[in-house]
């Protein structure tokens, strides 16, 4: 993919959100701050590659009974029309998600070869795989941090783009993988070449990006296999830039082993929506498909039409949840599609906060140096923070989302569902139970109890930063339907509306007041609505008032 670089002279406004605030579609979902359980990161990489291998997946649609939806699909429906309703239902949701990326998207990412054999060195890793009679074999260059070992490791995908001395500063090995003698680029589809088409065939449906996964989750196994002196498998991360962001990217997806993913600038095919490309002048998807064979072959059938796809990749985002994701984009190439990543980013976040990981994402555009690839001074710290807590496993930072005013997307366009509340529920999902045949009920539980009154009431959550703040209202209909609303907010003084999202606007000081949209006006009894908007100065004592059309 060929990019055009330039520097921006004045640093972006940014929607800055720390602590556990999550940016959705413009607006902020505050999200509980994890617990001390679940701040024990080391227990979110799973111990196998895929935890829901044995979950029974049927139901999977045909290319020809697809239908056209233009908004993202909801990443919490199960392909049998109920939506997730507890915390343990998400693990089989997930493996739905995950055959439908490689029916549609990817192509099938074989389970561990017969044979996977190996060793590990303070220099280098090899790999060894038999398969029904066929055999491949490569290598990766090890660099390790100073001090004493076992070390955690970060995957560096073909090379380049990644800060590899902040990697090794911060105490994690460098394993220098090529993929390219996993799978080759220049070939052409029916004649793929490298380590994975040696096992699988040269015609085989499957795109490089799933086999350069295929490649790394080998030689996690042959980590897993070594005396532990060197390495920890328990506590790998991966990254790249670019194709090789693209090539991460999937990694982290498709191997739950994978405690940390952090793709870079990775462009069409890789972290932005399918369905946002078209519109923002980014790679084009029959571009980015017919430049090299990284997506599997059935994605042809959707480079025209990706409102076809019954899924994006907010739900690809969503996959990696609730290990570590630090997503870095730049949003001074639109080539590269920063405004669809930063919706993938914000969809997926949406299930990380409903797994209570909300923690656990970061998304950061909100950079100065427009060059593609460049190591960027604001990456370096979040970058140390995630290394920390997900690898050496001695940090809680919070994950924040950071998304310059330059390619800042709009989840509410995007979307038509609504985040469940889901339940702990049980640790392990029952075995003799089998899945509902009917959906749940189509009201969650109330987080707060409902008003007991016609109209409507209005709540307000804040997230501050030095100079500014994001505000969430929710509005909640009262027992009975409301067709239409108003929320009138007083500003502290000196404080100032910037923008806002879901809601029309009148004042920018003093007594602002918000009404709604075409799409959120109408709430039922008992079911609530949200609009946000960014303001300068604080946000603080603000408290709304709602009225009814």
């Amino acid at each position: 993919m060929i990019t055009r670089s330039g520097r921006s002279g004045t640093r972006p406004v940014v929607v800055a959100l720390a602590v556990a605030a999550l940016t959705v579609a413009g607006s902020v979902s505050v999200v509980t701050r994890t617990t001390n359980a679940q701040a024990a990161v080391g227990a979110l990489a799973a111990a196998v590659e895929d935890e829901g291998a044995d979950c029974a997946v049927s139901g999977l649609p045909d290319l020809a009974s697809l239908p056209t939806n233009a908004k993202l699909p909801d990443p919490f429906k199960k392909l049998n029309g109920s939506t997730i309703t507890s915390k343990s239902d998400w693990r089989c949701r997930r493996a739905e998600i995950k055959e439908l990326a490689e029916k549609f998207v990817y192509g099938d990412k074989p389970a561990k070869p017969a044979s996977v054999t190996g060793t590990v060195s303070n220099s280098s890793i090899t790999v060894n795989v038999s398969h029904n009679g066929k055999s491949s074999s490569f290598s990766a260059r090890v660099e390790l941090p100073s001090g004493t070992g076992p070390f955690p490791a970060v995957v560096v995908v073909g090379g380049f783009g990644a800060d590899t001395a902040t990697i090794k500063a911060t105490g994690a090995a460098v394993i220098s993988y090529d993929p390219l003698a996993v799978g080759r680029e220049g070939t052409p589809r029916t004649n793929k070449q490298g380590a994975f088409y040696s096992i699988y065939g040269s015609s085989s449906g499957t795109g490089l990006l799933a086999a350069w996964g295929w490649g790394v989750s080998r030689i996690i196994d042959v980590i897993e296999q070594s005396d532990g002196r060197i390495l920890k498998a328990d506590a790998m991360g991966v990254t790249g830039c670019s194709r090789y962001g693209k090539g991460a990217f999937a990694i982290g997806v498709f191997d739950q082993r994978i405690a940390l993913t952090m793709p870079i600038e990775s462009g069409s095919a890789g972290v932005p929506i399918f369905r946002g490309i078209p519109g923002e002048g980014a790679q084009s998807l029959s571009s980015a498909y017919g430049e090299q064979p990284w997506l599997g072959d059935a994605f042809g059938s959707f480079t025209g039409s990706p409102n076809r796809l019954p899924l994006d990749t907010h739900e690809m985002v969503a996959m990696v949840a609730p290990r570590g994701l630090f997503i870095m984009d730049n949003p001074h190439i639109a080539n590269l599609g920063p405004r669809s990543a930063s919706v993938a980013a914000l969809g997926g976040a949406e299930v990380y906060k409903a797994l209570g990981a909300g923690d656990n994402i970061t998304y950061w555009s909100d950079v100065q140096d427009g060059s593609h690839c460049a190591n960027r001074p604001e990456w370096r710290t979040p970058l140390q923070n995630n290394i920390r807590k997900f690898l050496l496993k001695t940090g809680n930072e919070p994950g924040v989302i950071r998304i310059s005013s330059k390619a800042l997307g709009r989840l509410a366009d995007w979307r038509d569902w609504q985040t469940p509340v889901l339940t702990d529920g049980p640790t392990t999902p029952p075995t003799t139970t089998p899945p509902p045949t009917t959906p749940p009920p189509t009201t969650p539980p109330p987080t707060t109890p409902p008003p007991t009154g016609g109209g409507c009431t209005a709540t307000v959550s804040v997230n501050q930063w030095t100079g500014g703040f994001v505000a969430t209202v929710r509005v909640t209909a009262g027992t009975t339907p409301v067709n239409g609303w108003t929320v009138a907010m007083t500003l502290p003084s000196g404080a100032s509306v910037t923008s806002v999202w879901g809601a029309n606007q009148s004042g920018n000081t003093g007594t602002v007041r918000f009404t709604n949209v075409a799409y959120n006006g109408a709430v039922a009894p008992g079911q609530s609505t949200e609009f946000g908007y960014q303001g300068t100065g604080t946000g603080a004592g603000m408290t709304p008032t709602c009225s009814a059309v």
